[in-house]
């Protein structure tokens, strides 16, 4: 069966506009902007901009990140998270705090206590295919970052009182 050159055209054409309409996967960027891209994390990529740590997470890295969804956020008493607008050291506290110095994919989580960018340690563990920070549940893991992964979770999780 020959194919004629107008029916070739008109094959490689409609498979080009097919092609021109399917979504395609965004390639990694930082985690700053991984998580201004998210919807799901517009509150925490605002607090990142707010407490100065956006350019720092834009860095080379590696990090993870343990990021609050809105909903983890809108479950944070409103004075806390006025307290927190006011105290740019406290904010950045609790973001850092959320933060590990090294990647860290779901598949590798060890049970124990890890040193966040904070300073404090944190406790992670993994259970079958479950991931938790602290009291938090990691509800979409291993978000790809050129400097690091991100792990969405559904809490805020505060750090301990520094020690005086």
């Amino acid at each position: 069966m020959m194919i004629s050159k107008r029916t070739l055209m008109i094959a490689v054409a409609a498979t080009a506009a097919g092609l021109a309409g399917c979504a395609t996967t965004p390639a990694p960027t930082t985690i700053t902007d991984t998580v201004a891209r998210t919807p799901e994390l517009s509150t925490l990529s605002k607090l990142i901009a707010d407490a100065g740590l956006a350019d720092t997470l834009r860095g080379t890295g590696p990090f993870t990140v343990f990021a609050p969804t809105n909903d983890a956020f809108k479950a944070v008493p409103a004075k806390t998270l006025e307290e927190l607008a006011k105290d740019k050291d406290r904010l950045r506290a609790v973001l850092t705090y959320h933060v590990l110095p090294v990647k860290v994919m779901a598949a590798d989580v060890k049970t124990g206590n890890v040193k966040t960018v904070n300073g404090a340690d944190v406790g992670v563990s993994k259970a079958g295919g479950y991931v938790t920070f602290d009291e938090a549940l990691v509800t979409q893991a291993d978000v790809p970052a050129t400097n690091g992964v991100v792990h969405v979770i559904d809490k805020v999780i505060m750090p301990p009182a520094p020690r005086r």
